[in-house]
């Protein structure tokens, strides 16, 4: 919750109580829809429904589409239908199409039934584009204009659809069959003599995606060319609409969010943290926790199966924590790199090669570093170190390479066959790791004890 909003949260409350919807509407008169929406998600359903209620007609619209769609799913059913019709055609084609698509087929049916019927066939369109790709997470909100135009006429245009369209800081100028031509800017349009054609005034063969584009794809086009907006092209070229720059932005962040969770072995939460309940939280825990879990007690098996090898030089079992650790953290940090540099677009799949090359250079410096580390302990704290500093130093320079090669490879390798990379996530990485440096370790031992 930002400042503002908690300073004003407990007169707001007083308001709802006490004040009718005109006092509502001139108190929050002077309030940035986002912080609305914010007060929104602090507020009771109760609350809530009465807070957007009093709005002015068009802060409703903006506040509404500023709540994220559970939030909004909640809003509907405690303002009831009837009321909720107004706010749901004025919104823009995108995310009335998201939250028509998300609702009970009942519900969404009487919305349908209601709406004006292009409005309602907009909807239908692009309800049936899947949810992460272009077609999901466009909108169908653009302005047209004819390359036979004169400047005058198009600006004409602009200003007869401006107040419906989500962004007209570019302009799409299209044939008669609704392929795209070329891109305009209003900067370039209102500049230009009024008698030229906007053919003439136009970019020629602009940058544009699929429908079929997965969400990142168009993520990194429009940060990579910095656009405001990209068009969007069906299977026979035609354009059907745009995907703007804050939609690319709700992406990134919602790709971040994932990856974050998966590579702390969660499984990705769909609503907020506290808007979670705790059997989902448990649930979306407790598949990971109990997979590492697994992989502890093959680790322990292993431990296990050597207990000869310990017992000889009980010294050895000091240094576990510290192999395990080791291995782990390079294979953790190596994933990390990896899936990060993945996910902005700095690798691809078939960099493999490259990054054995890099990993393996860096995890034998390091295993060797750490080697001497490893070395300089067991001589202080271990009398018979002449066995052990030699165990320790040999696993730790296997281990961490290991973990490094390890660790960025899996990545790779699931990216190749479509999955997402962040899977690999670090706890399962360091996971597997330590199951292979407690092997080497204790192979290691158990070799370097049968030659002495």
């Amino acid at each position: 919750m930002n400042s503002l909003v908690r300073l004003v949260l407990p007169d707001v409350q007083d308001l709802l109580r006490e004040g009718g919807p005109e006092d509502i509407a001139a108190a929050l008169a002077p309030f940035h829809s986002a912080d609305i929406a914010e007060l929104i998600g602090e507020l009771t359903d109760d609350e809530a429904s009465r807070l957007l209620l009093g709005l002015a007609p068009q802060q409703q619209v903006e506040a509404f589409e500023q709540l994220p769609l559970p939030q909004q799913l909640r809003l509907v059913n405690a303002v009831g239908p009837e009321h909720m019709l107004h706010i749901i055609e004025a919104m823009s084609s995108d995310d009335r199409a998201d939250l028509v698509g998300a609702l009970p087929g009942e519900l969404a049916a009487r919305f349908l039934e209601r709406l004006p019927a292009e409005e309602a066939k907009d909807v239908a369109h692009l309800a049936n584009y899947p949810e992460e790709t272009a077609g999901g997470i466009m909108t169908s909100e653009f302005v047209r204009l004819s390359p036979n135009m004169t400047v005058a006429e198009a600006t004409e245009r602009v200003r007869e659809q401006a107040s419906s369209m989500e962004q007209v800081y570019a302009l799409y100028v299209l044939d008669d069959e609704g392929h795209l031509q070329g891109v305009v800017s209003l900067a370039k349009l209102v500049l230009s003599p009024a008698t030229k054609t906007v053919g003439e005034v136009m970019y020629p063969n602009p940058i544009s995606c699929s429908v079929d584009d997965d969400q990142e794809t168009v993520m990194r086009k429009l940060r990579h060319y910095d656009f405001i907006a990209i068009p969007v092209l069906d299977a026979e070229g035609r354009m059907v609409g745009i995907v703007t720059h804050d939609d690319a932005l709700d992406v990134a962040i919602e790709e971040a969010d994932e990856d974050a969770q998966r590579m702390g072995a969660l499984e990705p939460l769909q609503e907020a943290y506290f808007a979670t309940n705790l059997v989902t939280l448990v649930r979306k825990r407790a598949t990971w926790l109990i997979l590492l879990l697994m992989a502890g007690l093959v680790a322990g098996s292993i431990l296990r199966g050597f207990q000869a090898t310990l017992q000889r030089t009980v010294a050895l079992i000091f240094f576990l924590p510290l192999i395990a650790a080791s291995g782990g953290n390079s294979g953790s940090q190596s994933a990390t790199l990896v899936i990060r540099a993945l996910a902005v677009g700095d690798m691809t799949p078939s960099d493999w090669l490259k990054v054995v090359r890099r990993e393996l250079a860096s995890g034998l410096a390091l295993g060797v570093l750490l080697g001497f580390f490893g070395v300089g302990v067991a001589m202080v704290l271990v009398d018979d170190w002449q066995h052990v500093a030699p165990t320790v130093w040999l696993t730790l320079v296997c281990v961490v390479t290991a973990g490094s090669l390890l660790g960025s490879l899996m990545p790779l390798a699931l990216a190749r066959i479509g999955v997402d990379p962040a899977i690999t996530s670090t706890p399962l990485v360091a996971g597997m790791v330590d199951i292979l440096g407690i092997l080497t370790y204790v192979l290691i031992a158990g070799l370097i004890l049968e030659a002495s």
